[in-house]
């Protein structure tokens, strides 16, 4: 038995130096693995743009450039920023020392950030990339597995600017372009309160569903 555990131990060993293991413990080196791959990949389409949406995430809703998404007792918000893209405006980011995590990243020409602030019981993650922002309020074991469907999904988006373009000479974005600031951290004190608000409420209705299941 000791042979055959040294064995395996051996494999285990040599595996990993000639496969590229995420490492789901290390938040800055599973997001770097992940948004670093050039994945065409899509299974979902919007309003002049298209993302996958990974196994173990359900798509529930959408308003407007708004996605509401599902996983394990979690529900997470994308938006998408089709007039900054459309203007290729470039993401501003200051890395906060008082998150309990916050790490602005350069991966394939694109700036990305990742914040995550502790509310309460709760952790308020805040993850932007490639035009599009994912927002989710998770407890503290949630943490990994929500960073590394965010990195999925954001890696995922890709725009149509054909589609895009036609609808700004439609005027569909007449009103947003004018106050428009999508592409921007988040920290409004008012708008997290109620994204907080709103979140939780969501959480312990779909905690109370699989509770009744």
């Amino acid at each position: 038995m000791k042979k055959v555990g040294l064995i395996l131990l051996g494999c285990l060993m040599l595996t990993g130096c000639t496969a590229v293991r995420i490492d789901t413990q290390n938040i800055d080196n599973m997001v770097s693995v992940i948004l670093s791959k050039d994945n065409d990949l899509y299974n979902h389409v919007g309003k002049g743009y298209k993302y996958y949406v990974p196994r173990g995430v359900t798509y529930i809703d959408t308003n407007e450039f708004n996605e509401k998404l599902y996983s394990n007792g979690n529900y997470y918000y994308l938006y998408v920023d089709a007039v900054s893209f459309y203007h290729e405006k470039e993401l501003e980011y200051q890395e906060n020392e008082e998150a309990y995590y916050s790490k602005k990243f350069e991966i394939n020409d694109k700036i990305a950030y990742l914040e995550i602030n502790q509310e309460k019981d709760k952790y308020f993650i805040e993850f932007m990339y490639n035009y599009a922002r994912i927002e989710t309020l998770v407890d503290k074991e949630d943490i990994n597995d929500a960073v590394m469907n965010a990195s999925y999904i954001l890696s995922t988006v890709k725009f149509n600017p054909n589609v895009i373009k036609l609808m700004l000479n439609e005027d569909y974005f007449t009103n947003k372009e004018e106050n428009y600031d999508e592409f921007t951290s988040k920290k409004s004190e008012v708008e997290t309160d109620n994204f907080l608000q709103y979140s939780d409420q969501d959480n312990e209705k779909a905690k109370e569903e699989e509770n009744k299941d």
